[in-house]
């Protein structure tokens, strides 16, 4: 009977560990100020990629330069957004509006100054990457930067 219930409760955990996390519904507002949900990020005809940075984070800045020089590129050889999810506080989000503008990078940026939506996903650090799939599913999740990192993320969207 112990053994019986053993494997239960490592079946329930293996189940937890590898069921599929959905994006919550957790509300960012565009860099409009406009209140938007992050479940309507989810396209059902292309992988999203959304990328959790910050204007003080210097890996951040690095990886959404990088990515942006690809993006065109790669879009044509396989669909998908980039949205980029700024987790500046209310102190530091002012400046984020004029360093997109500055950059000139072409992906949708959203302000989540409350870290609300970071919170809900439980990331800790960023720079942080996320792939959902047309279902909304979280299918691939990346702490940390390193020059790179994006040519595995793209390998990633290709899969899907």
């Amino acid at each position: 009977m112990k053994t019986l219930l053993i494997f239960y409760v490592l079946g329930l955990l293996f189940f937890e560990v590898n069921a599929q996390k959905k994006l919550p519904n957790v509300n960012v507002k565009d860099l409009q100020g406009q209140i938007v949900s992050a479940q309507s990020f989810v396209d059902d005809e292309m992988p999203v990629v959304i990328s959790f940075w910050a204007t003080w984070c210097k890996p951040c800045l690095i990886e959404l330069e990088n990515v942006s020089e690809q993006y065109d590129d790669w879009k044509e050889e396989k669909p998908f957004k980039f949205i980029a999810v700024s987790t500046d506080d209310s102190r530091s989000s002012s400046r984020v509006k004029s360093l997109v503008a500055g950059k000139g990078w072409p992906f949708d940026f959203y302000l989540d100054s409350n870290q609300d939506l970071k919170r809900a996903l439980n990331i800790s650090l960023i720079p942080y990457i996320l792939i959902i799939n047309s279902k909304g599913e979280i299918v691939y999740q990346h702490s940390g930067y390193t020059v790179g990192d994006e040519y595995e993320l793209f390998e990633k969207i290709q899969s899907l």
